[in-house]
């Protein structure tokens, strides 16, 4: 019998001089980056959630605590591998992610699928099962306003289990 689940995850920062703007593991051109503990990727910290939502593991704030040192200025990628293996050691596989990023600016489409590619690739899985899109809330918001950006992301777990 296979047992699916499914997970969602959202995160947001709030966009700050002085820092990169890192999505999905891309630097992005931008004189803004997210204000945050780690490099404060908002896509890979909704999509991680979303994992570890669906596999009933808790979140990254319980796993990867901003009072903890060793995640300063750390790169979500890193953190996302160790999802990958959390998820894994409990017996579960992705079957798909699908995500939308929510940002007035910068224009996003040049860099997603360097995203996709990128999230596959270290999730071992081909890009048709990566899917990110981007969108504005036409100049609602906290996001309209530039002030921050978010990211809402869904995922499909699955693992075999015995009767």
């Amino acid at each position: 019998m296979t047992d699916f689940r499914i997970g969602h995850g959202y995160d947001v920062h709030r966009l700050t001089a002085g820092r990169k703007l890192v999505l999905g593991g891309v630097q992005i051109d931008y004189p803004l980056g997210l204000l945050g503990h780690s490099d404060a990727d908002v896509l890979l910290h909704a999509i991680m959630d979303s994992l570890l939502g669906a596999a009933a593991l808790g979140d990254i704030g319980k796993h990867f605590p901003d009072s903890d040192e060793q995640y300063r200025g750390i790169s979500s990628m890193k953190l996302f591998s160790q999802v990958l293996n959390l998820l894994s050691a409990h017996g579960y596989s992705i079957g798909n992610i699908d995500a939308t990023i929510i940002a007035q600016k910068p224009k996003l489409l040049p860099y997603i699928e360097t995203m996709r590619q990128n999230i596959a690739n270290s999730a071992g899985l081909t890009p048709d099962c990566v899917n990110i899109k981007a969108t504005t809330t036409e100049q609602l918001g906290f996001c309209g306003r530039e002030e921050g950006i978010a990211c809402h992301a869904v995922c499909l777990i699955y693992t075999e289990k015995q009767k």
